[in-house]
């Protein structure tokens, strides 16, 4: 995903120019193919990327721990700023902002980074292989999407029960009304 910039730096603020991208990333430690177009916009500073790029990243499901895949969605928007002057070649410094995404010295834009950050932040936190995903037994770890198991539908911890009998007995006492009668 890298893109030769050098003679759209050389060209006039506002110059634009649109590219294909089909290119292999990794995320989360993963190869995903990425897709789509960006528009590339010479700004005063630098060039502004702004891009609808698509992907399909394998996941695994927060609730019945399965594999699917889940479709990536991207809209990038992004200032790289150059690193080095187009025209005599000596360094220029770049804003002092964590994260700040740059031009290399040879003027190549690198978009790798970019789009592993956005889709990261694509990807939910938890997960879901469908919405209605019933998830795994608690008690035999059966996955209830494919199969039913035998565990009572309620399973009562023991830790409790000295509890429930204070409840059970609560139960079993006449109410009183507020005047003690």
């Amino acid at each position: 995903m890298q893109i030769n910039v050098s003679q759209q730096l050389k060209a006039s603020i506002g110059e634009v120019r649109d590219y294909e991208i089909n290119d292999a990333a990794v995320i989360d430690d993963k190869h995903v193919n990425i897709s789509g177009k960006v528009r590339l916009t010479r700004t005063d500073n630098g060039i502004l990327v702004e891009g609808k790029l698509f992907g399909n990243i394998g996941l695994t499901c927060g609730r019945c721990l399965s594999e699917f895949r889940y479709d990536l969605n991207l809209i990038i928007e992004e200032v790289f700023y150059p690193t080095t002057d187009i025209h005599t070649g000596v360094a220029i410094s770049v804003p002092d902002e964590p994260g700040c995404f740059t031009i290399d010295e040879n003027n190549i834009l690198d978009l790798t980074d970019a789009v592993s950050q956005y889709a990261l932040m694509a990807i939910p936190i938890k997960p879901l292989c469908r919405q209605e995903c019933a998830g795994l037994c608690p008690n035999c770890g059966t996955n209830l999407n494919t199969s039913s198991c035998d565990c009572p539908s309620v399973v009562v911890d023991p830790r409790w029960d000295s509890l429930r009998k204070l409840v059970t007995i609560d139960k079993e006492k006449p109410v009183k009304d507020r005047k003690g009668n």
